[in-house]
């Protein structure tokens, strides 16, 4: 039977004022229709009164594949059914919180989207990179130094988890790019610079050449799909950018030359400061090699720098997380973040409609429109004048995916 929710404010995800009270009619599991006038025959109505109303939330940079504490992990101390529990503990988070889809930028197998696709757990939609690429000795690289390289992945479940994979020169690019589709992604993510969470290489350092780079995109263009890079520096930003890329994920320390760069190629910029900001006021609940704290620097500002010349270049501006760890519950804290830096209507179209056209998936969520997905959540508090309370997953009381209700703590 459609629904009708009604008596909400309403924020369409697109930028426009919202509408008080609103109400949207759901057909199965589309909208059908957003400004309904007068009571719909057989319909349930969904009182919404005193709540805000708005698309379901996207985090454009998770890593669900990570879990539960890293050294655990690279010291072979948990069974893969905790390893499991864990990432559908975050999935089932990461709903509660509002986010009704994500874009996964390495860490799940195919396994994981057939498991929720399937309902047989509770999760948001995903899309995913599968195993992120990675040179050898670069960021995504994990385990001892002292062992060879191709003995450092024992830690990858086939079906559950998906890791960096090593890949030097174009062959290897191209041939690692088709293993990922293989393993169901539906995008590719590289890393053109060093990391924070990385032991081998400095944020300094450029990774894979423009000609690599090219090559992932060259095999993603034929699966009809873009290329999304991690970087922490400039110089790895302009080979990427060159090399054809659609997507930047942090940022760090972008100017005005690299900035124009990015507008000019139709790249897009997915900031990350949630993961700086949980480092550095939490670090020991990550299960982290004490060294990454040393590393976690000034990235905040470096990408708070890159996310405002970026945006004056009019570079679209999406929104992601990078959590990791067993304790992701803090995903609206990138929104509230955001908010400080260019405005809560911004920084809230920044996780919906921005989101979903970086993931090129406009035409099925992002914004409350007829036509999409039922994907919809409500707040019992203004995001407009009080944005830091996404960072409080209490205050969703209503998710709605696909037209279904996952969530309902309404008093």
């Amino acid at each position: 039977m459609p629904q009708l929710l009604t008596g909400a404010t309403v924020i369409d995800g697109l930028g426009g004022d919202p509408r008080p009270a609103g109400s949207v009619l759901v057909d199965g599991e589309r909208i059908k229709e957003t400004d309904v006038r007068g009571p719909a025959r057989d319909a349930d109505i969904v009182d919404l009164s005193g709540l805000t109303l708005l698309p379901g939330l996207i985090d454009a940079h998770v890593h669900l594949g990570h879990s539960s504490e890293t050294r655990a992990i690279l010291n072979m101390e948990l069974s893969v059914a905790e390893r499991a529990a864990d990432i559908f503990r975050t999935l089932r988070q990461t709903l509660d919180a509002g986010f009704t889809a994500v874009r996964d930028c390495g860490g799940i197998d195919h396994g994981v989207l057939r498991t929720v696709g399937r309902g047989l757990v509770p999760g948001p939609r995903i899309w995913a990179s599968a195993s992120p690429l990675v040179q050898c000795g670069g960021h995504g690289h994990l385990g001892s130094p002292f062992l060879p390289p191709d003995e450092t992945f024992h830690f990858r479940v086939r079906g559950l988890t998906a890791v960096g994979r090593i890949s030097d020169g174009c062959d290897e690019v191209r041939k690692a790019a088709r293993e990922c589709f293989r393993q169901g992604a539906t995008f590719l993510k590289m890393a053109v610079t060093g990391g924070v969470v990385s032991i081998a290489d400095s944020l300094d350092d450029t990774q894979f050449t423009i000609e690599e780079i090219a090559t992932a995109v060259t095999e993603a263009r034929a699966r009809h799909t873009y290329v999304t890079v991690h970087a922490h520096n400039v110089a790895g930003i302009h080979n990427a950018v060159k090399a054809g890329v659609e997507c930047v994920e942090h940022g760090t320390g972008i100017d005005e030359e690299t900035a124009a760069m990015m507008a000019a190629g139709r790249v897009s910029l997915v900031p990350t400061l949630s993961i700086a900001k949980v480092l550095t006021e939490n670090f020991e609940q990550h299960g982290l090699p004490p060294q990454i704290r040393e590393r976690v620097g000034d990235t905040m500002q470096g990408m708070t720098d890159g996310l405002l010349a970026a945006r004056e270049a009019g570079v679209p501006i999406g929104s992601g997380s990078d959590l990791i760890g067993p304790n992701q519950n803090r995903r609206g804290l990138e929104i509230a973040l955001k908010a400080k830096i260019i405005g809560a209507r911004e920084a809230i179209m920044s996780a919906t409609s921005v989101n979903a056209s970086i993931m090129r998936v406009a035409d099925k969520i992002g914004s409350i429109e007829a036509g999409k997905y039922a994907d919809l959540v409500a707040v019992d508090f203004d995001p407009l004048a009080e944005p830091e309370l996404f960072d409080n997953p209490d205050r969703v009381v209503l998710v709605m995916k696909g037209g279904t209700i996952v969530k309902d703590t309404r008093k």
